[in-house]
């Protein structure tokens, strides 16, 4: 089969495109023939060796959406030409990838492949940030960092499903202010011209956020706290900045505010029965296209460089997607 390998830990250009064996899956598994899969950060972070198990070679990528051509004698509950999104074990960035059943779901017939391989990461994670995590409830208001990104553009959505009563994003650029509005944000901060902090209070009335969504990290976070409203909760949930935030206890017991961390990888590898009532909920919203996930280029496999180097450059838009 055709897949991209990473042999030695390095930036895009140790992406090869190249000829290997169908992986092979054992009693709990099955195996998916990839249409599509997406391309994450996480992806980047565990090319440069800083995500995962810092081991090579392996086949990058998280999620992917396929048919299923094989299941291993253990599983029930799926069945070979279902249509699935799943978080394969062995790598997505291949025409075949291997999967726990436990984390692969079936799709129906009106979810195209491409939006659902764009969608199992931003709309499972959004999910379990704004409603598991956060705990929003109706009428609050959430601040969405990185907003015209995957996570961003989808989040957004999802806040108004679930209840927000104003959704305020940030960004880095003039031009990306558009993409998160025209995904649903009420109002759209360039923090690169604006000090974003004091822009969320004047646009709360001087209450802050009650819910802000952070993968950021670093001054971002800190500048979150100068935001945050009584009872509020920020959750951290990834660090693209590359920084690290410091918060101070004296900044959140008298007002009863939270800083909460969140990984869905983590998530995934040591509670994988999690994410089941979380499909459940989002796969629907998908198909009945109440939630609709914001693709902003499409790569063919041996284009994964190209990708890659996109995703890194913070210009890209949306999910970046390959076709397989």
């Amino acid at each position: 089969m055709k897949a991209i390998l990473v042999s030695k830990f390095g930036g895009p250009e140790v992406l090869k495109y190249v000829d290997i064996d169908i992986p092979t899956i054992t009693d709990e598994d099955v195996l998916i023939r990839v249409e599509a899969t997406s391309v994450n950060f996480a992806d980047i972070k565990a090319r440069q060796g800083k995500k995962g198990k810092g081991k090579t070679p392996f086949i990058p990528g998280i999620d992917a959406a396929g048919v299923i051509e094989k299941v291993g004698a253990n599983v029930s509950n799926l069945k070979v030409g279902d249509r699935v999104i799943s978080f394969p074990k062995s790598g997505s960035y291949a025409e075949y990838a291997v999967a726990s059943s436990e984390l692969t779901f079936p799709i129906p017939d009106e979810l195209d492949f491409e939006t659902a391989a764009a969608s199992p990461i931003v709309s499972f994670l959004s999910y379990k940030l704004l409603h598991h995590i956060a705990r929003i409830e109706k009428g609050e208001t959430v601040l969405i960092h990185a907003a015209a990104g995957g996570v961003g553009t989808t989040a957004i959505q999802m806040a108004k499903i679930l209840g927000a009563g104003k959704v305020i994003g940030t960004v880095g650029s003039e031009q990306k202010v558009e993409v998160a509005i025209q995904a649903g944000a009420d109002e759209v901060i360039n923090y690169k011209e604006v000090d974003f902090a004091r822009s969320v209070n004047e646009l709360t009335n001087g209450e802050g956020a009650n819910v802000i969504l952070d993968s950021v990290a670093g001054s971002v976070s800190e500048r979150s706290l100068h935001c945050l409203a009584p009872f509020g909760r920020i959750v951290q949930f990834g660090n693209s900045s590359g920084e690290v935030g410091h918060f101070q206890s004296k900044d959140l017991h008298n007002s009863c505010r939270s800083v909460l961390g969140f990984s869905f990888g983590t998530m995934r590898k040591l509670r994988p029965h999690l994410v089941k009532p979380t499909a459940e909920k989002v796969i629907p919203l998908l198909a009945t296209g109440k939630l609709n996930i914001k693709i902003g280029e499409i790569f063919q496999l041996n284009e994964v460089e190209n990708a890659h180097r996109l995703l890194e450059s913070r210009q890209s838009v949306g999910k970046l997607l390959l076709n397989i």
